[in-house]
């Protein structure tokens, strides 16, 4: 597996595009009740949407995306509602494995799976075999996700595996049991819907990322509206604690098409 810098513990490498993006994508409902549908209708709609933004992050080199589809807090939203969407997994899964499949696409699938339907759990992972080999962008799923439940999880596992360390554990000795070990952490978060928090997600991996809101409900959230937050994102400075007058110090000049050409003066 491979090892990935942690943000606080060193500098990780930063370009112009994002290499891990994470989205919670908000606002299906509102969408359908603006139009006088029911709102498992957005749910729907935000499917379709999800498929956009795939092959946007393909096109645009981003090498990993990690989207928020069912928190551990959302069992308290109604049951049929649950139940939509539970189902609505299930033949997301059956549709879409194949077209990932063919564009290279690995799908991963974090939280606690114990509660969903074992079909539910058969179809997570066969999809995730499947994929397993590809390498263009990883897909990660956050189903019955939660930031302080992958803690929690991690710490146990970690406590199992190396009891002998207790009481002297390091940020080093964690990381490896968090759901994500697999990817970077995210440069680039997107909540789209209007509402400005992180809802429990990636409460660890989140520490250095860029934050972007919009008030863009997710069925609208196309590749355009992608391309809006990647250009927030290339105006952020990323100190990593660090100083600005360390950045500019070290910062090579970057040489614009529009700048002229340096002339020989010996020529």
């Amino acid at each position: 597996m491979a090892i990935f810098t942690s943000s606080t513990q060193a500098i990780p490498e930063s370009g112009d595009v994002p290499q891990h993006v994470a989205i919670i994508m908000d606002g299906n409902g509102r969408w359908a009740r603006k139009r006088f549908m029911p709102r498992v209708a957005g749910h729907k709609r935000g499917v379709e949407t999800l498929r956009t933004v795939i092959k946007a992050c393909v096109a645009r080199g981003i090498r990993y995306l990690t989207v928020f589809a069912f928190s551990s807090e959302n069992w308290r939203r109604p049951p049929e509602e649950v139940s939509f969407l539970m189902n609505l997994f299930v033949s997301a899964l059956n549709d879409e494995i194949d077209r990932l499949h063919a564009n290279g696409v690995r799908l991963k699938v974090v939280g606690d799976l114990s509660p969903f339907e074992p079909r539910l759990r058969t179809l997570i992972a066969e999809g995730e075999a499947r994929t397993a080999e590809n390498s263009r962008l990883t897909l990660t799923i956050a189903a019955n996700y939660g930031g302080r439940w992958d803690i929690l999880q991690a710490v146990n596992r970690l406590v199992q595996a190396r009891p002998e360390k207790a009481g002297d554990y390091r940020e080093e000795d964690l990381a490896p049991y968090l759901a994500m070990a697999y990817a970077p952490e995210p440069d680039l978060f997107i909540r789209t819907g209007g509402e400005q928090r992180i809802s429990n997600f990636l409460l660890w991996q989140l520490a250095y990322a860029e934050f972007f809101f919009t008030d863009r409900l997710w069925p609208e959230f196309d590749a355009a509206a992608l391309d809006e937050a990647i250009a927030s994102f290339r105006q952020r400075e990323r100190r990593f604690g660090r100083t600005s007058e360390q950045l500019t110090a070290g910062r090579e000049p970057r040489v614009s098409l529009a700048d002229p050409v340096p002339q020989d003066q010996n020529a």
